[in-house]
């Protein structure tokens, strides 16, 4: 018989998702208010209400509120996990597979030194320091290497879109190779962490070659005949203008990519990605459609998870701040140092290769979600996943207005340059 839950323990669950949701949405429009992203004000949340400050207080009223019925925790998990799943299947709304062709040399160059460069380091640095501050994680050093190198190089679409939005250069050719080479970064950071996963689920001998090939054939077959089958299936579904026939086609096909993904051995927040991918591209699924799942994802379900993030860790009693300046530094160093190379190769000048290197050092979403399967799957210990929820918040924060400068600064040396030229025509 299918176990379920009784009176008392949906009214726990109730009380779980209100005393999560609440604090969640109302520090995360605080943060909106102030022009920060709101996951920093959903993850303070969880803290909020977390072992870290009420459980310290009140550990009766955590417990009791928390820990009290396995089942009803269980239960708001689940939702969490739709909320992330979803999350991703937006995200993956973000991926223009034609600007990414069509702005090409500036944006490839940009993303793939953006990528090397925090790659190589990341990877280095956790090598030379594994036994001193990550071998008690759970996993190898080459594993736990290749997590640091991977979750280092990927810059948050997401947050660079809003921030790009916040400061008014979206729509700008600084603003289109930023976003463009933001892309190609995401999807590129997603394949190699699901190659790290599968290594992890796989036998050692088996997780050198088929690891990388089942993962590079799944993103591959999206990406071509997977997209004209989710095209046919949407228009099938839109025949008659049918708005939720459509709607749940898309959410269905989403779910059924985090299933087959899962099933391949890498998470399921891959394969929701990918499918996001290639609905975005399908005319059937409009920007009506894209809208409603967009608010409602993350204005109820995406809250639930970031918040859930805050509520998992104690930061307190797992801080510790030489691990927590050691990712900081070494991820802004060198993702600033990438991204400016790339854009200096590319013919960009100083201030906007410097404007491009900060747009791409904004941390987001991604990196959070990263951190905690790295987590789950004894990749990394506490004191590391909240070292990167510290570099995560400190790289929103600090992108947006540092990007916005040398931007400004840039234009207006271009006034004067023209301004001085017209001057001495005359």
């Amino acid at each position: 018989m299918v176990s379920k839950l009784n009176s008392s323990e949906i009214i726990h669950f109730l009380l779980i998702l209100i005393a999560i949701l609440i604090p969640a949405r109302l520090l995360g429009e605080l943060c909106r208010r102030y022009k920060l992203p709101a996951i920093t004000g959903e993850i303070f949340a969880g803290i909020l209400i977390g072992p870290t400050l009420l459980g310290y207080y009140f550990p009766d009223l955590f417990h009791g509120l928390f820990l009290a019925s396995p089942k009803a925790y269980g239960a708001f998990d689940g939702i969490a996990n739709i909320g992330i799943i979803l999350l991703m299947f937006i995200a993956g709304f973000e991926v223009d597979l034609k600007q990414i062709r069509d702005n090409g040399k500036q944006a490839l160059a940009i993303s793939l030194t953006g990528i090397l460069f925090p790659f190589a380091i990341g990877f280095a640095c956790v090598w030379l320091l594994y036994q001193s501050h990550f071998a008690d994680a759970g996993a190898n050093r080459f594993v736990t290497s290749l997590f640091f190198g991977t979750a280092l190089s990927i810059t948050a679409l997401s947050v660079i879109t809003k921030i790009l939005i916040d400061v008014d250069i979206l729509k700008t050719r600084i603003g289109n190779i930023v976003l463009t080479a933001a892309m190609v970064d995401d999807f590129l950071g997603w394949i190699l962490f699901s190659i790290i996963i599968k290594m992890i689920s796989s036998d050692a001998e088996e997780a050198s070659f088929w690891s990388v090939l089942q993962v590079i054939l799944f993103a591959a077959f999206m990406l071509t005949g997977g997209r004209w089958i989710i095209h046919r299936l949407l228009a099938f579904a839109g025949k008659n203008g049918n708005i939720g026939k459509v709607f749940t086609v898309a959410v269905c096909l989403c779910f059924v990519g985090a299933v087959l993904t899962e099933y391949l051995g890498v998470r399921g927040i891959f394969g929701a990605f990918l499918v996001g991918v290639a609905v975005s591209d399908s005319e059937y699924f409009t920007a009506k459609h894209k809208d409603i799942l967009h608010q409602f994802t993350i204005n109820v379900l995406a809250p639930l998870f970031f918040a859930s993030v805050g509520l998992r860790l104690n930061f307190i009693a797992n801080f510790n701040l030489e691990i927590v300046l050691l990712i900081l530094v070494v991820a802004c160093l060198a993702k600033l140092a990438g991204a400016m190379i790339g854009g200096a190769m590319s013919g960009m000048s100083k201030n906007e290769s410097i404007a491009v290197a900060f747009g791409m050092n904004a941390r987001g979403s991604q990196e959070i979600v990263l951190g905690l399967i790295a987590l789950q799957a004894k990749i990394i210990n506490e004191p590391v996943f909240e070292g990167l929820v510290v570099m995560t918040v400190v790289t929103m924060i600090i992108s947006g207005p540092i990007m916005k400068y040398y931007f400004l600064k840039e234009q207006k040396k271009n006034i004067t340059t023209t301004t001085a030229t017209l001057g001495t025509a005359a």
